[in-house]
């Protein structure tokens, strides 16, 4: 190319840095919006996926609550089950005491009623 700056007059000049000026400026126009074709239905994914998701987690709340409640029933079923157990072993001690008890009552009947018999 050749430096023809002096053989260019200043209207030339002035006329390209107008057009220089208004390329530039055309750069920030706003352009026009594309309008996505699929925009409802990829909208309407979106909603469907959130409520599968929601549903979900409502579903491991749930799971976890009732968990939870089962381990503490059972604990508490373990809790009765263990007093009952010591229960049921206090109950045949004092039947057991009672029974030696008995048996040391009628063993001292028959000596007296042996002893009376004796005489």
């Amino acid at each position: 190319m050749k430096n023809n700056t002096l053989r260019d007059s200043f209207s030339d000049r002035q006329q390209n840095a107008t057009a220089a000026r208004k390329a530039l400026l055309e750069k920030f126009q706003p352009k026009p919006t594309v309008i996505d074709e699929r925009r409802e239905e990829r909208a309407a994914e979106r909603v469907a996926d959130l409520a599968r998701v929601r549903a979900e987690r409502a579903e491991l709340r749930a799971a976890r609550k009732q968990a939870q409640a089962d381990a503490v029933l059972a604990a508490q079923e373990a809790a009765q089950a263990a007093e009952a157990a010591v229960l049921d072993e206090k109950r045949g001690a004092r039947k057991e005491r009672k029974a030696l008890t008995k048996a040391e009552a009628k063993a001292k009947r028959d000596a007296r009623y042996a002893a009376r018999k004796a005489r």
